[in-house]
């Protein structure tokens, strides 16, 4: 049995197909009804239905499994410990393999979410648990591509002449499912996940001119914009101090340094050449006329 954390997240819903078709035994951990639903439609043998932050909920998640694919909570105050927590528990309960999804270059500590889950690596490393630590680039996200779609503009909420390098969430999925599969012979390994590439926002932008046939706007927004872009009326609220902090530190880091990375590892673990942005650009405006009729 696999436990996969936030299993209905961005990695979670694409990579639970992925285990069952390989005829793995997967549980579900999730916090609402609806993913519950969505994640058993998956295949999932078993769902956990709660906040994996409560104890009781994270040994009922833990029990008896022999694999973990843990998935930290995006922007969450209390990722950090939730990470300590559930390689506490793993070690605890014997878990014979906890495979840890964290994020390129985590050693870059101004980026508040790098330094939480450079905490979480350190407190795996020295647990004395089998890991396997993954670390994605930027996911390519279908999310920045819709408006793009819609309205001809692609926003940023950095300085658009500054590089990264991107990686597709099939491809890190597809990484994920073969080192749960393959267990030992990843063992201790810590794997960068890039694909080729290194773009500014200008170089996104022709891009995806070229694949819509006509060209689009590339504009910087402000942080703050895109803060309340992403959270809506609540972030008046009060109650998201720590995703305040998180986003205006991606914008500080982003704007001042490139973001970039190397695509040889994930070639190797894929046995093939890691998707491009061009490609995903290409699948994702395809499944967008489908949806929509519109072109």
């Amino acid at each position: 049995m696999i436990l996969v954390t936030s299993a209905y997240g961005n990695q979670g819903h694409l990579l639970l197909p992925k285990l069952v078709a390989a005829g793995l035994h997967v549980r579900a951990s999730v916090q609402s009804e609806e993913s519950a639903e969505r994640v058993r439609a998956l295949g999932a043998s078993e769902v956990i239905l709660g906040n994996i932050a409560d104890p009781e909920v994270l040994t009922r998640a833990v029990d008896g499994v022999g694999a973990i694919y843990h998935v930290g909570p995006t922007a969450h105050p209390l990722e950090r410990e939730i990470g300590f927590a559930i390689v506490d528990e793993a070690r605890k309960q014997g878990v014979q393999h906890f495979v840890f999804s964290s994020v390129l270059h985590a050693i870059t500590t101004d980026l508040v979410q790098h330094e939480i889950k450079r905490d979480v690596e350190e407190h795996l490393l020295s647990s004395g648990l089998e890991f396997t630590i993954l670390q994605p680039s930027n996911y390519m996200l279908p999310l920045k591509l819709r408006p793009v779609f819609e309205e001809g503009v692609f926003q940023l909420s950095w300085a658009l002449g500054r590089r990264q390098s991107l990686v597709d969430l099939g491809d890190v999925t597809d990484v994920a499912a073969k080192v749960l599969i393959e267990g030992e012979r990843h063992y201790a390994a810590t794997y960068e996940l890039v694909s080729e590439g290194r773009y500014t926002a200008y170089d996104l932008g022709r891009i995806i001119s070229g694949v819509l046939g006509h060209d689009i706007a590339v504009e910087e927004i402000d942080g703050d914009t895109y803060l309340r872009a992403f959270f809506g009326p609540e972030l008046d609220d009060g109650g998201f101090s720590h995703q305040i902090k998180v986003f205006r530190a991606i914008t500080a880091r982003y704007s001042s340094h490139d973001f970039i990375g190397n695509p040889n590892v994930l070639r190797w673990l894929l046995g093939l050449e890691p998707t491009t942005f061009e490609q995903f650009v290409r699948d994702q405006y395809r499944q967008f006329v489908q949806a929509t009729g519109r072109t």
